[in-house]
């Protein structure tokens, strides 16, 4: 008799288990860039957060390094069509969905964190409208560290920029090095190591850190530091899941997108250090202090990209004038 109870106590047990267990909402996150890079370090954030908000009720796998094979232009639709719950997805790639998603990379429209938060904030707007209209809710948006140039040489003048074969991550990029005389590829991430590997590259533009990450010094030699744009990366959901939640399990999310948006910016203020110390470990040379004529020279380079911004982006002027008002 006592067997029998027992036996039937554990079999209760395994049942009450197996239903807290299905009770769990489990979510993957998908992720473009390196585990060990400052987005992949924001995700783990709001991953531990929402765990703890939540009371481990939802429960997020992070996905980093592009191992579930979508690239950040992929994203856009697959979390918008359910394929994924959630992604990290750098937003140059959005620009053929809204030319908004491009103001962020606007060449040396925000020069410093106040400015980039700024325009952030002036923005983020736009990008939520965007992402709602196409089943998504936007969670955060945190920025890269600023991009500069990565090679095989200085790339500190435009002498030095001509003819070279440098990776852009967006329209703004490409348009900005062609008129500066180089001859500028648009890769994704994932592809711009293969290319590097291969010699179909020459230079890559990218941030300190998202060379750091990729361990681009295996690669390349130089870092040129022109201070170019701190383009955004954004969290975002499917919108079915997230209205599908309780209102505690949305406040939930909230909490933790709040919380992990603050460590990401939160991160720039050491990041840039931090990697040239890492890059001059592994024997890169930064080059740091370059000419004023050569970041003029780039501005006005980057003249075209901005026309040719504001010609698809019929707000521009909004917008451009709620983030001259939020600079102040």
């Amino acid at each position: 008799m006592k067997k029998m109870i027992a036996a039937l106590a554990f079999a209760l047990s395994v049942c009450t288990g197996l239903q807290s267990a299905s009770a769990q909402t489990k979510w993957d996150l998908a992720n473009e860039y390196p585990p060990n890079s400052v987005h992949a370090q924001t995700v783990d954030t709001f991953v531990a957060a929402l765990e703890k908000a939540s009371n481990g009720e939802i429960d997020v796998t992070a996905h980093h390094g592009a191992s579930l094979g979508y690239k950040s232009v992929d994203q856009f639709d697959a979390v918008g069509d359910g394929a994924i719950q959630l992604a990290s997805s750098f937003v140059g790639g959005w620009a053929g969905i809204d030319p908004v998603f491009l103001v962020s990379s606007l060449p040396f429209l925000a020069p410093t964190t106040e400015d980039t938060r700024a325009l952030y904030e002036a923005s983020r707007p736009y990008y939520e409208k965007v992402l709602d209209d196409a089943n998504q809710v936007f969670l955060l948006a945190t920025p890269w560290p600023p991009s500069g140039l990565w090679g095989d040489k200085p790339l500190d003048s435009m002498e030095a920029i001509k003819g070279v074969r440098i990776r852009t991550y967006d329209a703004n990029g490409t348009v900005t090095l062609r008129e500066a005389g180089a001859s500028p590829i648009q890769l994704s991430w994932a592809d711009t190591v293969p290319q590097l590997t291969t010699n179909g590259i020459d230079g890559v533009l990218t941030s300190a850190d998202g060379g750091a990450a990729a361990q681009l010094w295996e690669h390349q030699t130089h870092f040129t530091e022109v201070n170019y744009a701190s383009p955004l990366q954004i969290i975002h959901i499917n919108k079915d899941i997230f209205e599908a939640l309780t209102d505690a399990e949305k406040e939930a999310v909230r909490a933790a997108a709040k919380e992990a948006e603050d460590f990401g910016w939160g991160l720039l203020k050491n990041r840039v250090q931090e990697n040239y110390a890492q890059m001059k470990e592994h024997g890169m040379t930064v080059v740091t202090g370059v000419s004023p004529d050569y970041l003029a020279a780039l501005g006005k380079a980057a003249e075209p990209s901005i026309a040719e911004w504001k010609s698809k982006f019929p707000e521009n002027e909004a917008l451009l004038s709620a983030y001259e008002e939020k600079r102040k």
